[in-house]
C-alpha cells in the first residue's frame, strides 16, 4: 500500500519510511554550456534538496533569472554568446539581481582569474574538476545566507 508523499525502502525484516522533502533548501540556477556538466551539477543539487533550473549560457541566464528568482547561481566562465565574467557583472549591476549569490565554476584557476571574480563581486569560486560535495557545501552556505 502506498502512502502519498512517502516512499519505503526494505531494511532487514521491516520497512524504513522516508518522507519527501517538503521545503527545498533553496532555488539554484545552474549555468553551463556543457550539457554533461550542467546535468551533473543539477542532479547533485537536486539530490541534496535544492530546486534547480538550468541555462545554457550567460545570455540564457540573464533572460531567465527574473522569472526563476534563484537564491544562488552557479556560473561557468567560458561560454558562447555571453561569458561568465560579463554575466556576473550584469547580475551585480541589475537592481533585481544584485543580491543573488554567485558561484563561479571554471577550469580557469589562475590567480588573476580569482582576483577578477572577486572584483566583480562573485561570492565563491570553485575550480574544475570539482568535488561535488565541496560544491554542494558551498551552495548550501550561500543559499542559507541569502534566505
Amino acid at each position: 500500500m502506498c502512502v502519498p508523499g512517502l516512499f519505503s525502502v526494505r531494511r532487514g525484516c521491516g520497512w524504513a519510511k522516508f518522507g519527501t522533502v517538503t521545503k527545498p533548501l533553496g532555488r539554484v540556477l545552474v549555468v553551463d554550456d556543457d550539457e554533461v556538466i550542467r546535468q551533473l551539477i543539477a542532479v547533485n543539487l537536486q539530490l541534496e534538496g535544492f530546486e534547480v533550473e538550468t541555462a545554457v549560457d550567460g545570455q540564457d541566464c540573464l533572460d531567465r533569472v527574473l522569472d526563476v528568482r534563484p537564491d544562488v547561481i552557479t556560473l561557468d566562465v567560458m561560454m558562447p554568446r555571453l561569458d561568465g565574467w560579463v554575466t556576473a557583472g550584469r547580475l551585480r549591476e541589475g537592481e533585481g539581481t544584485a543580491h543573488i549569490r554567485v558561484v563561479m565554476i571554471t577550469a580557469r584557476a589562475q590567480e588573476h582569474d580569482i582576483r577578477r571574480g572577486h572584483e566583480i563581486g562573485v561570492d565563491a569560486y570553485v575550480t574544475k574538476p570539482f568535488d561535488p560535495n565541496q560544491l554542494i557545501q558551498t551552495v548550501r552556505k550561500l543559499a542559507a545566507v541569502s534566505r
